[in-house]
């Protein structure tokens, strides 16, 4: 992947915003005061110290208000809901021996207080960026939801538009810095450029910079195929530098490496280092805990600023898509869905397309990364229900374990894809490690799989799309299967179940016991060979069980890392959903354009270019179209009937259509408009004309 050069801002990341330290017998006698007011319900939690709104703005047709704003907090590093944190006990205290954050949230509430649901709806941000701009859900704004997202990232750089949270640096109990060894790879790089920046991208580093640059303490190596030898490079024809202006050795940049022979293109360079100063990330899985029970339950911050919706929120439920999918898994298994006063803070959760859990609480961690090569997030409980992993040597474990010991578990519906199987890992958190059994769900989780989606889902509609097209970066065309309008009806039904206790529709998704997940080779899946389209063998991406040393907590994906690259023990078995004889998957939730097929919908595609030219294309998955007429499929040999083959007329398309519309609104995976708009889609699509 190109690493895209950021410049990151250092001080705006690492600088505390300190209250004012009341005198202590003046704190005393709040405590003492806010206890009795708890009583009554009446208290702002003492770990909210500050909600200040820095902007105000109509919204939805004014009938909601639209606010944006900072809170300052403060964890006491001894309370067992945050003793978990790592490094929290490194981090600096305040005068009443507390650690603080600051962080952003934005805030949609009905103006007319009498319309509001008594719903939160908490929409997690995807590095900064938060599902609530540029407009927020409109069937949430429908029904009267408050919504709210806030920062949880803490290496993310401060800017306009951003969800960001500031969090300390872990030092030395002596004052010194805190060091540990550090990975960075760079791929398809300009060719003959002399700079690469370490950060930017997924796996971009922003804040882990060197403890010395002397490059003779670092390594750097450059592979010119994952099977091809790494080669190291002399520590005198590199530095830590910016050479854009200067040549070799150019002027010095911790964020920033200079090639005095410059890079290659096609090539991928591997960088090693010990790194100093480490933020202290988890803090982010606290402060979300911190805000959603602060506009949940208190009325007021201590400084005595009211909650601009107080007494408006009966339930909160969160979602998340893909990495703040994972937030959600990792918020959940580490014990944060119970608030410092015991009480519940999601009573309904979506992690939608998330496979893994989130690399955030543990030292020198990079929350941005996306299941590469070396990068942890798959460690830990990726299950439900407990699981002993016997295949790594891990104790059983779950990732309901402390929010059950608390009675603090919110209502689950899980949703993914096929790109999630492919590129993220997907099937160990259905049938475990060893690949032999399905793991069972509890009672409070409902699971559903989309079968033949990207990651994220397609854009949708019914184009006929010619033979020979290709995707964004990849070989064949993007897919065009989509995900949405079942996710829409899910995520509603998810609200009815925690709301009305009305519960969801059975989980639907494949299963070992029903013969639909298989070994991620042609063969096995029942996939078609077809003329002149390539094959899914070696193309999933594998999961190696790393060996991260003995700090490393592995169940919890907490500590810290020893080595790096981390040796690789073995690798974990993967599986993936059966095809038909067309290539299309089975089981789970068919979209309508699933059930009336235009083409192969795939959760995998080949990367067209660069270093990994021939692997898997990220998570993007792709679409092999069908032939138009038997004569087009006999010519090119294609065992798949053609579009005549299969539906004769546009006419009798569009009935098919119609059909799996109907059914998929009487199995309530689908709302009745958007039942209506496909089917008028299907109508004025040139399918068959």
């Amino acid at each position: 992947m190109e690493l895209i050069e950021q410049g990151p801002d250092i001080t705006m990341r690492t600088t505390m915003l300190l209250q004012v330290t009341p005198p202590r017998r003046q704190w005393s006698a709040s405590l003492a005061l806010c206890l009795l007011a708890f009583l009554y319900g009446a208290c702002a939690d003492a770990h909210v110290l500050r909600v200040t709104v820095e902007s105000r703005e109509s919204s939805a047709g004014g009938q909601y208000e639209r606010l944006a704003g900072r809170f300052t907090g403060e964890l006491d590093p001894g309370d067992p809901s945050n003793s978990i944190l790592n490094d929290i006990k490194l981090a600096p205290r305040n005068a009443r021996g507390r650690v603080e954050y600051t962080a952003t949230f934005t805030l949609f509430r009905p103006l007319d207080a009498s319309k509001a649901s008594g719903v939160l709806w908490y929409e997690v941000p995807n590095r900064g960026n938060s599902p609530l701009n540029p407009r927020p859900s409109a069937d949430a704004l429908a029904a009267g939801h408050i919504l709210l997202s806030s920062g949880w990232q803490g290496d993310i750089p401060a800017r306009a538009g951003m969800e960001t949270i500031t969090v300390p640096v872990a030092k030395n109990p002596d004052g010194s810095s805190i060091t540990g060894p550090v990975l960075a790879r760079l791929a398809n790089l300009p060719a003959d450029s002399s700079t690469a920046s370490l950060t930017g991208g997924y796996s971009g580093l922003r804040y882990q910079f060197p403890a010395s640059m002397d490059t003779s303490k670092a390594l750097l190596t450059r592979q010119a195929s994952d099977e091809g030898q790494m080669i190291p490079i002399d520590p005198r024809e590199w530095a830590f530098a910016n050479c854009e202006r200067t040549p070799f050795p150019g002027e010095p940049d911790p964020s920033r490496i200079c090639l005095k022979g410059g890079f290659e293109a096609d090539t991928l360079y591997q960088l090693t280092y010990r790194a100093k100063d480490p933020l202290v990330l988890g803090i982010g899985l606290a402060a979300t805990r911190d805000i959603v029970s602060f506009f949940r339950y208190a009325r007021k911050d201590d400084g005595g600023s009211p909650n601009p919706v107080s007494g408006m929120v009966k339930y909160a439920i969160a979602f998340g898509n893909s990495q703040f999918g994972n937030f959600i898994k990792t918020f959940l298994h580490l014990g944060f869905n119970q608030d410092e006063a015991k009480r519940i803070v999601w009573d309904g959760a979506n992690p939608n397309i998330a496979a893994r859990q989130t690399p955030l609480n543990f030292r020198f961690a990079i929350p941005g990364g996306a299941a590469g090569l070396y990068e942890p997030g798959s460690e830990g409980a990726l299950w439900w229900s407990d699981y002993q992993d016997q295949a790594r040597g891990r104790p059983a474990a779950g990732l309901l374990d402390r929010c059950r010991a608390s009675q603090t578990c919110p209502k689950i519906v899980e949703t993914f894809g096929s790109s999630e199987f492919w590129g993220l890992r997907m099937s160990p958190g259905l049938v475990g490690t060893k690949a032999d059994a399905d793991i069972r769900l509890p009672a409070e989780v409902r699971r559903y799989y989309f079968p033949g989606v990207t990651h994220g889902g397609g854009r949708g509609g019914f184009q006929v799309i010619a033979p020979g097209a290709a995707g964004r970066g990849c070989a064949l065309p993007d897919n065009p299967n989509s995900m949405a309008e079942s996710l829409r009806a899910l995520r509603l039904a998810l609200t009815d179940w925690v709301v009305k206790n009305a519960p969801p529709p059975d989980s639907r998704y494949p299963t070992l016991a029903a013969g639909q997940l298989v070994r991620p080779v042609h063969a096995a899946m029942g996939f078609p060979p077809i003329p002149g389209q390539p094959l899914p063998d070696n193309l999933i991406n594998a999961m190696p069980d790393y060996d991260f040393g003995p700090r490393f907590q592995y169940v919890d994906l907490s500590g810290a890392i020893a080595d790096q690259p981390p040796p690789i023990r073995q690798m974990i078995p993967l599986l993936v959903p059966r095809t038909d004889s067309d290539g299309n998957e089975v089981g789970g939730i068919p979209s309508v354009l699933h059930q009336a097929p235009l083409g192969t919908y795939l959760g995998w595609n080949i990367t067209a270019t660069g270093y990994l030219k021939g692997r898997g294309c990220g998570f993007s998955g792709g679409f092999i179209p069908f032939a138009r007429t038997r004569e087009e499929r006999l010519a090119s040999g294609d065992p798949r009937p053609s579009l005549e083959e299969r539906y004769g007329s546009h006419e009798a398309y569009v009935s098919k259509v119609r059909e799996a519309a109907r059914r998929m609104v009487e199995q309530r995976f689908l709302l009745q408009e958007d039942a209506d708009r496909l089917v008028r889609e299907a109508e004025v699509s040139g399918v068959l004309r």
